[in-house]
């Protein structure tokens, strides 16, 4: 099915048999769609803001599975203070420091002693603080939990008590000495 023009460039010796085959070929490809278009100007900005609106869900999901993240690692600390904490009430004020402001926690001696020795540390929760032991107090430490009051373990700076104590140890402190 040759088209007018073509039978005439044959005729007229300008064209071959085999060029006009050919022509034939890929205009019947391109009207079957076998051969390969090239993108239009707005296929190629419909990709491109495909492209840009997957990478913004890519982010947005990362985002909230940070989140949902994060809010497990609360739970999870909040149960752990819940059910390692020991009730503590007493007479005698036990005082810790808490950003950078000095606070008070009513306890009886047992706990106080307990809690200047280490076996038991005091941990933010909620809007108050809860007394908790050592195992407890390592489990919310390594969730990124608060610890407030930690004699022995690491604190918030990373550095031990023990760093501390080689440090004084370089002090001489005489035995005379009256407080």
């Amino acid at each position: 099915m040759r088209n007018p023009l073509q039978e005439q460039l044959l005729k007229a010796g300008l064209a071959k048999k085999q060029q006009v085959d050919d022509a034939a070929r890929a205009l019947k490809k391109q009207k079957h769609g076998k051969s390969a278009a090239k993108p239009s100007e707005q296929q190629r900005q419909a990709q491109r803001a495909q492209a840009e609106k997957a990478e913004r869900d890519r982010q947005l999901a990362a985002e909230q599975k940070a989140q949902a993240r994060a809010k497990e690692l609360q739970a999870q600390i909040k149960q752990i203070i819940e059910s390692h904490r020991v009730e503590v009430g007493g007479e005698i004020a036990y005082r810790f420091v808490d950003n950078n402001k000095v606070k008070e926690l009513h306890v009886d001696q047992p706990t106080r002693d307990k809690l200047a020795s280490g076996a038991l540390v005091i941990a933010a929760f909620g809007d108050g603080y809860a007394v908790i032991d050592r195992k407890a107090a390592e489990m919310v430490y390594q969730r990124q939990g608060s610890i407030v009051s930690d004699h022995g373990c690491k604190d918030d700076s990373g550095e031990s008590a023990s760093s501390d104590d080689e440090y004084y140890a370089r002090f001489e402190v005489p035995d005379d000495l009256m407080w």
